[in-house]
């Protein structure tokens, strides 16, 4: 399942947003990603048309299961790797910031072996 890196990242932003306000609009993500309305409204036009997103009659987004699909993996990608980042000393932004980009790039082998790594030596997660 491989799509563009943008739309992995409008998906997350979905996910983290209905996760944080529960209802989800395109002005929320417009928002949240300092996007213009029409550049997100084209967008949802897209991962709609692609099956990833469905918009109710109250213009609400839902994540439909292929679009929570990749935006759940996008998203314990992101949150392992910052975790992981700042542990190692990388003041957060940065490791944020890091970790945005790395999330799309890194192959399932290696995300998997750092996650399996991370739980065996779960000292660098919680920064003991």
């Amino acid at each position: 399942m491989k799509i563009q890196e943008s739309a992995e990242n409008y998906l997350e932003t979905i996910l983290v947003l209905s996760k944080r306000k529960g209802a989800v609009r395109s002005i929320d993500i417009a928002n949240e990603m300092s996007f213009s309305k029409p550049s997100v409204s084209v967008a949802m036009k897209n991962l709609r048309l692609n099956g990833y997103i469905r918009v109710d009659d109250d213009g609400n987004i839902v994540l439909l299961e292929k679009g929570l699909e990749i935006a759940e993996k996008i998203y314990e990608r992101h949150t392992l790797l910052s975790e992981w980042l700042t542990a190692m000393g990388v003041e957060p932004d940065i490791a944020a910031e890091d970790a945005c980009r790395i999330e799309h790039v890194i192959s399932n082998e290696t995300f998997d072996a750092l996650k399996r790594h991370v739980k065996e030596h779960g000292a660098l997660i919680s920064g003991k």
